[in-house]
């Protein structure tokens, strides 16, 4: 069964469906109100960082609530905004800190930053597009994977965006038949070996993004499927350890279905 380009479709059909699904979960609603009815109220940086709850509402927005603890580093990248190219932002190879400090332009407009659409409504927005992925991920981590890079792939230029981002890099691993242990490589190895394989101008186009990523589903399926049947102990029992597992037909005739070629 093809799961993960089952959930994929479903989800991906009616987005807008999904996301106001989403949106008016009472979790998800109660912090966003409370967001959207306080944040015009935040006129400094330190005005932000001490409303924690806007403050982590605003970082899981944007990806980051992994580093929501870490104030002094995030300080840094709001007061030096995006305007110099020598900005602490731009020079973080994650370009989801430029996306914070854009969003928060504290450096550029002061006391308007947060009276602005990427500010208000814009950080909402990314906050119930966030919370879909995890919720996605909850039940299985490849339609997360799948989501995600959907999302992000029209702004990929170069492979070593793709480089840069783990969940990015296990995307087009996964769909290339790569395997994980590249990553060990040298790093200008690695983003010529996505270059040569892969037109990363055919991620402007959402009906190749697709393409791409329903790759990766059939091959992320295909995967968990051999890992399950392989650490099964009932089949282990039956066929021998040593006994390969093969995809079946329908898996195969999706894979070439949905082949990537340059």
């Amino acid at each position: 069964m093809l799961s993960t380009i089952a959930d994929y479709t479903r989800l991906t059909t009616d987005m807008s469906k999904s996301m106001t699904q989403v949106a008016t979960q009472p979790d998800v609603s109660r912090d966003t109100d409370y967001f959207l009815s306080h944040i015009g109220n935040v006129k400094t940086i330190d005005d932000f960082l001490n409303d924690y709850r806007l403050y982590s509402y605003a970082m899981k927005a944007y990806g980051l609530s992994d580093m929501t603890y870490a104030k002094a580093f995030m300080r840094k990248v709001l007061t030096e905004g995006v305007s110099d190219k020598d900005a602490f932002a731009n020079k973080l190879s994650d370009t989801r800190y430029r996306q914070f400090a854009t969003a928060f332009n504290f450096a550029a407009l002061g006391d308007q930053a947060t009276s602005t659409t990427a500010a208000t409504t814009g950080t909402a927005t990314q906050y119930v597009t966030q919370t879909l992925e995890e919720n996605a991920g909850n039940q299985n981590e490849g339609l997360r994977l799948a989501l995600y890079f959907t999302r992000k792939a029209s702004t990929i230029t170069n492979a070593y965006q793709i480089l840069a981002d783990k969940a990015l890099t296990q995307v087009v691993q996964t769909a290339m038949g790569w395997s994980s242990t590249i990553s060990s490589s040298d790093i200008d190895a690695q983003a010529k070996m996505i270059t040569d394989k892969i037109d990363l101008t055919e991620f402007q186009d959402p009906i190749k993004v697709t393409k791409f990523v329903q790759r990766f589903a059939a091959m992320w399926d295909a995967t968990q499927a051999q890992s399950d049947n392989s650490t099964n102990p009932a089949l282990v029992l039956i066929a021998g350890a040593s006994t390969s597992v093969n995809l079946d037909t329908d898996m195969l005739t999706t894979l070439q279905n949905i082949r990537f070629n340059r």
